[in-house]
């Protein structure tokens, strides 16, 4: 046993002397998988350390049930506000507002609000005019919403989503402490057969596992317009989206992104807080919807990206390592490249099913690496898109 043992090392030794590029390859096989398991391991898990003191009542939450306004924007969304605008009425809240504002629809989305403020007195709606002009309807949109509100907290969400639970205001409502300005939630996507929505699910919920995670270490950078808050006067004192205007999006993400501190954000991460929206139904129209929320992320703070930077390019280098590894090595490199690759693997499943059920939704299991291959190279090939692209187009409807 000594002897062959003996045998092994000095072979792997010869490889490694004999072979420069196994050596780099190797050297980088190991970088990535440290900074990997220390995303896994370390930042991403954050949640559940931050559960555990949930549970354990060494979090402050709001005792009080301060009135609230919910701000929906609708534009084309009559069968969603029809189907799902019941669900926002019907929350266990004791004041609240929803206010509807309509977006120059052009179908009946006017006479289902109508029909539903005669049954629902605490909905309100509001309206942007045909003839109005301006770069981002969204944006405006929300601003009209906010004008319109009643209450210092507000609550967001879309014409298309609906909140899993009626304890969805009271929820997210708890973490307005006294220094909170921010509360950011998760929105999921609905479960369907097929390869597009096992897409869709994987990717929101990575981003949500970094997006949370990356906001309890006080650096958040992002949030869904789909679930989310923050108060009325911390939108004047910030001057709302006034920075970013220019740009046909960023009304969630770019808003967190430039007014997020240290202290004045927080998260809500219970199953029953979570809001679920129609999935797109289409390649060409989930790329289209992904393309426009990478549009904003250039955008984000330096330090933001650099972290989201290492992430991506250490996972990306991590799977071209173990192939270089197993190649330049072959035989026993293809045995520590197999290591390295279950040991990430293990790793990431473990934390995003972790997640996934802190969140309420499927685990995945199979499928897992060619989505986590996948998805970079996504997102690169927008990212080259929309930095070449001479005049953004995107419409959020």
């Amino acid at each position: 046993m000594h002897t062959v043992l003996t045998y092994i090392l000095d072979c792997i030794q010869q490889a490694w002397i004999q072979s420069i590029y196994l050596q780099i390859a190797t050297i980088c096989l190991g970088t990535c998988l440290l900074i990997q398991l220390v995303y896994y391991l370390v930042i991403y898990t954050r949640i559940f350390r931050y559960k555990r003191k949930v549970r354990k009542q060494k979090v402050a939450f709001n005792q009080t049930l301060p009135p609230v306004s919910v701000i929906v924007c609708a534009r084309n969304e009559a069968h969603n506000l029809k189907e799902f605008l019941p669900l926002l009425l019907q929350q266990d809240y004791p004041e609240y507002e929803v206010i509807v504002v309509n977006d120059r629809s052009i179908d009946d989305t006017e006479d289902v609000l109508k029909l539903l403020s005669y049954q629902y007195k605490h909905l309100k709606s509001t309206f942007i005019p045909d003839k109005a002009k301006f770069i981002d309807s969204k944006k405006m949109a929300v601003t009209l919403g906010i004008k319109s509100a009643t209450h210092d907290i507000m609550l967001f969400t879309d014409a298309d989503c609906y909140p899993k639970s009626n304890n969805w205001i009271q929820l997210m409502v708890r973490n307005f402490t006294e220094p909170t300005q921010l509360v950011l939630g998760y929105g999921a996507y609905q479960y369907q057969k097929g390869f597009l929505n096992f897409l869709i699910r994987f990717d929101t919920l990575t981003i949500g596992m970094q997006y949370l995670n990356m906001a309890l270490s006080g650096r958040a950078y992002m949030g869904v317009g789909r679930n989310m808050g923050y108060r009325q006067g911390f939108f004047a004192q910030t001057a709302g989206f006034t920075k970013h205007l220019n740009l046909q999006s960023g009304d969630d993400d770019l808003f967190v992104n430039e007014n997020s501190q240290q202290g004045n954000t927080r998260i809500e991460i219970s199953a029953e807080s979570v809001t679920l929206s129609k999935p797109k139904e289409s390649f060409e129209l989930w790329l289209q919807q992904k393309s426009r929320h990478l549009s904003t992320s250039s955008y984000y703070r330096f330090s933001n990206k650099l972290s989201i930077g290492i992430e991506l390019l250490s996972r990306l280098f991590f799977y071209v390592s173990v192939i270089a590894v197993a190649t330049f090595g072959y035989p026993f490199g293809l045995i520590v490249a197999t290591l390295a690759f279950f040991t990430r693997n293990i790793a990431q499943i473990s934390v995003i099913n972790a997640t996934a059920k802190q969140l309420g939704e499927k685990k995945f299991y199979f499928g897992v690496t060619l989505l986590d291959i996948l998805l970079p190279l996504i997102n690169v090939i927008l990212h080259l898109k929309n930095h070449f692209s001479r005049k953004s187009t995107y419409k959020w409807k």
